[in-house]
């Protein structure tokens, strides 16, 4: 299995060294001949990289110790599926799956019906090799995933407890997903810029692709929040661990992005803004790796104190300056033949006002990001920016963001009237303040979650309005059911409707992110049989116990939940003691409802078994996860292929001899 797994890593990197070179020979020769031979060459790294991938998983599944990474990783006493999650558990075993990925995506583009014979192939593959090419030399040359130990340990280290949780399987494999997918829009981007085709081509062509990476890196924030939920026991969702950060800032720019190419699309503007746009949001996924890899900042998630940081930092520079060359040596081809906004009171202007609220909030996360980086360089000492900050910073562009989304959909292209505002607006606006009248008249005080569920309704309201006034038209010309209508009106304008279903995740989720912020939280340590109240909830404390599992030990608290004198039922919060680890991991306990999370942590506890627990009541927080679901769903229906939704490829480019 040695022999073998690194003969797959280094043929794949000779292999991708040589489609790299043979796709830029086919491009200067003009032949299609090479250009077919380094498309085989692609397909065979890709197969290699399964391979490769294939191996490492059989050596964690059958727990080889003498290997490093699979003595690193795993021990006998872990479940099948978490020892084959010990393969994104380290470094070289998560950048095999970027490279798998990776490869992948290339051999899918390659080999694409719509792409068949296209001149932007080989630019395009030869864009993605390149990045193969530098995970090969990580892989090869600095961490190699098959290394092997001077000796056969009899037992593993053992995985980290807070990875053995079924979020951490969906996890890194959806993070991933999102961060490789956006390599393939930016692949288009430069092959456009070096081909000089300034059209909406490229936009069209990749639409597919971006919306499925942001779907995936959507996912991979959102499963991650939930895992930090369940697992951590602090009580929260979001911490804005410098990790988090790396993944939550290209979403902001891919989201962007994606509203901004609309304008392209339609009026021929905004061509460096959005070529921009997907050079910045591939080079934060880059950044994204850095900041895991390096160990230059404190994180929950980071992989540890490792120079392979140093390498991505080096390739991260190269990306961009490759990019800026390119961009700057096509920048007066892209500024030719832009359109102009023609009223500030348009959708154009709701597209940019849009992205500047983005790229904004992209930038304010940026900077409280690397702050102690910086602060440390310049005074000596590192200085942490902590949640109050981001918080602070984060809730009033939240708010704007999503009274841009419900401006979007009702507002008229190139310039709206006054009477085009009141018809569009004058509903949706007069319930909202209804909705903040009820809130107050309910007992609520806080001036924020007042606007912020009066803006959320809004927006809501006017896709609504947006859904209604479609499915209207369509009847008043088919005389269909509603039903019928709202189906035919959807499936024949899926990105539309699709983003549609997207903003009513988000703003599900919004309503759970404004009052999950507004919880509860105490901590007391009681002898056996005592109460704890907090809010209308009554806990009494019953015993503690302990029961084994496997190698492992668990104690735990049995807990009785009254809320308003109501009996609700039993939990039992956990403390996991592992033998491969040292330190005890905690399991929360949660009583979700679609009002409230009942959160309880068992903090410690005393030899006459006293135990001291911490208990939250979070608002709302179910809607989070069940505005994401609808979020997914949006993305899938927004992609789905249909005959009502097909691309024609029309750019073919001066005609090539083969020789």
């Amino acid at each position: 299995m040695y022999i073998i797994g690194n003969l797959t890593i280094y043929l794949a990197f000779a292999l991708a060294l040589y489609a790299f070179i043979i796709f830029i020979l086919g491009i200067f020769k003009q032949d299609q001949r090479l250009v077919d031979s380094g498309k085989s060459a692609t397909l065979a790294v890709f197969i290699l990289a399964s391979i490769s991938m294939l191996i490492l998983l059989i050596l964690l599944g059958t727990s080889q110790f003498q290997f490093e990474y699979v003595y690193s990783y795993t021990s006998t006493d872990l479940p099948l599926v978490y020892k084959l999650a010990a393969l994104f558990a380290g470094n070289s075993g998560s950048l095999l799956m970027w490279t798998f990925f990776l490869a992948m995506y290339t051999v899918m583009v390659a080999y694409s019906k719509k792409m068949k014979n296209n001149p932007m192939v080989p630019y395009i593959s030869a864009i993605l090799l390149g990045n193969i090419i530098f995970f090969y030399i990580i892989l090869g040359f600095v961490t190699n995933p098959f290394g092997m130990l001077d000796f056969v340990p009899q037992e593993g280290r053992g995985l980290n407890p807070m990875l053995q949780d079924p979020g951490m399987l969906l996890h890194p494999v959806t993070l991933y997903l999102g961060y490789v997918g956006f390599a393939v829009p930016f692949a288009f981007a430069i092959t456009a810029l070096i081909l000089k085709t300034t059209d909406a081509f490229w936009l069209r062509m990749t639409r597919r692709w971006t919306i499925i990476a942001w779907c995936f890196l959507t996912l991979g924030n959102v499963i991650g929040g939930w895992w930090a939920y369940l697992e951590l026991g602090w009580g929260g969702y979001w911490a804005w661990d410098p990790v988090e950060n790396a993944s939550f800032m290209p979403w902001l720019t891919a989201t962007a992005y994606l509203h901004s190419v609309m304008i392209q699309e339609r009026k021929g503007m905004l061509k460096v803004w959005n070529i921009s746009l997907i050079i910045l949001t591939y080079a934060l996924t880059i950044f994204g790796t850095f900041l895991v890899r390096s160990g230059v900042l404190t994180s929950v998630h980071a992989f540890g104190d490792t120079n392979i940081g140093s390498y991505f930092l080096i390739f991260l520079a190269l990306v961009v300056i490759f990019s800026l060359y390119v961009l700057m040596s096509r920048y007066q081809l892209l500024k030719q033949d832009n359109g102009q906004f023609d009223s500030l009171l348009s959708k154009e202007s709701s597209f940019l006002v849009n992205n500047l609220i983005l790229v904004g909030g992209t930038f304010a996360v940026f900077w409280g990001t690397i702050f102690p980086l910086v602060s440390e360089a310049v005074r000596g000492y590192r200085v942490t920016v902590g949640i109050p900050f981001f918080n602070a910073v984060m809730s009033p562009i939240l708010l704007a963001l999503i009274f841009v989304m419900a401006v979007c959909p009702l507002i008229a292209w190139q310039r709206s009237t006054v009477k085009n505002l009141k018809d569009n607006f004058l509903i949706p606006a007069i319930l909202s303040i209804v909705v903040a009248a009820v809130l107050a008249g309910f007992g609520m005080r806080a001036a924020y979650p007042i606007i912020a569920y009066a803006v959320i309704s809004f927006m809501l309201l006017t896709h609504l309005l947006e859904f209604y006034r479609g499915v209207k038209a369509r009847r008043k010309v088919t005389k269909e059911n509603y039903l019928v209508a709202l189906y035919y009106l959807m499936v024949k304008n899926r990105r539309r409707y699709g983003g549609y279903i997207i903003h009513f995740g988000i703003g599900i989720m919004a309503i759970g992110i404004v009052g999950s912020a507004f919880d509860d939280e105490t901590m007391q340590t009681v002898p056996k049989g005592s109460t704890i109240e907090i809010q209308d909830y009554v806990l009494t404390y019953e015993y503690l116990a302990q029961r084994r599992e496997g190698v492992n030990d668990v104690v735990f608290a049995n807990i009785h939940i009254q809320k308003g004198g109501k009996d609700i039922g039993y939990i039992q919060p956990e403390r996991l003691f592992f033998s491969t680890w040292d330190e005890p991991h905690t399991q929360v306990a949660v009583h979700s409802t679609l009002r409230e999370d009942l959160y309880v942590v068992l903090s410690g506890w005393e030899s006459d078994e006293r135990a001291t627990f911490v208990v939250k009541v979070n608002p709302l927080v179910e809607w989070v996860w069940i505005g994401s679901f609808v979020l997914t769903i949006g993305s899938i229906f927004a992609v789905w292929p249909g005959k009502y939704g097909n691309i024609t490829p029309r750019y073919r480019g001066p005609k090539r001899k083969v020789s």
